[in-house]
């Protein structure tokens, strides 16, 4: 029998599931080689387990997290998909606010006095901290990127298929920079990420002329104070600092600080 594939979405764009689509040719090759049970972005169909379940999007609720839960049981190996499901991305900086007063500056304080006293007027009351999926339950694969880079989806795959073990190097983004041969965004006047974050994106960012924002997330070997100490030497504020660290990697982030 084919493997069982599912995909599941939690608070995200979707956008890492519209790449997972965009592989075209190769994607209908996999598709001979897998039974896709579940994916809200192309069928409507359901099964009750799985050998690899797909999640994509960051846990904003408790009722996410039983959800996940459920899925976690019902499949043999979990994949992280995208930078929301495997770092939080960019709705984990509402964890530096209490719900509360995020839920005020969104939608007004006559909304968020109405959810106080009718819970069914805007789910989002129910709100708690960002979690990245590893934070709630175990994960097997993680593949990064926002969205995700889809040679390494399909690399995931054929590996999880021929049962073998994918492998991801755990290379800085500056490595794939001197690979295709890129000014280096600090030589330019500006600063970056790239040092400190997972490549395995061909540094796509600076290679079109951006600069790495740290969408893949926190190298676990990173050299943070360095880091900082290159920023502040390029005039960046303390705050400045931080909301870098914050747009994409704020729950690595925290992380890091806490074991140090």
């Amino acid at each position: 029998m084919k493997p069982k594939v599912a995909f599941f979405d939690f608070a995200s764009c979707e956008g890492c599931q519209l790449a997972v689509l965009d592989c075209e040719d190769i994607f209908l090759d996999i598709l001979g080689l897998v039974d896709i049970v579940e994916f809200r972005e192309a069928m409507s169909e359901t099964a009750p387990r799985f050998d690899v379940a797909f999640i994509e999007g960051s846990v904003n609720r408790e009722e996410d997290a039983q959800r996940l839960r459920n899925i976690r049981a019902r499949s043999t190996y979990v994949v992280a998909l995208g930078a929301c499901a495997c770092i939080g991305n960019v709705q984990a900086r509402s964890n530096f606010i209490a719900p509360a007063e995020n839920y005020r500056r969104v939608y007004g304080v006559e909304a968020r006095n109405q959810a106080q006293t009718d819970p069914e007027f805007w789910p989002l009351w129910a709100h708690t901290r960002v979690r990245a999926v590893k934070e709630i339950v175990p994960v097997d694969f993680e593949l990064r990127g926002c969205p995700v880079v889809p040679e390494e989806f399909i690399a995931l795959v054929k590996a999880l298929i021929s049962s073998t073990v994918p492998y991801f190097p755990a290379n800085a983004v500056c490595v794939e920079c001197k690979m295709n041969e890129n000014e280096c965004v600090y030589d330019r006047g500006e600063t970056c990420m790239g040092q400190i974050t997972f490549g395995g994106c061909k540094a796509v960012c600076v290679t079109n002329g951006y600069r790495c924002d740290g969408c893949r997330g926190l190298l676990p070997h990173a050299n943070l104070p360095a880091h900082q100490g290159l920023l502040r030497e390029k005039g960046l504020s303390a705050a400045q600092i931080q909301n870098q660290y914050r747009l994409f990697c704020s729950t690595e982030f925290v992380g890091q600080e806490k074991r140090r």
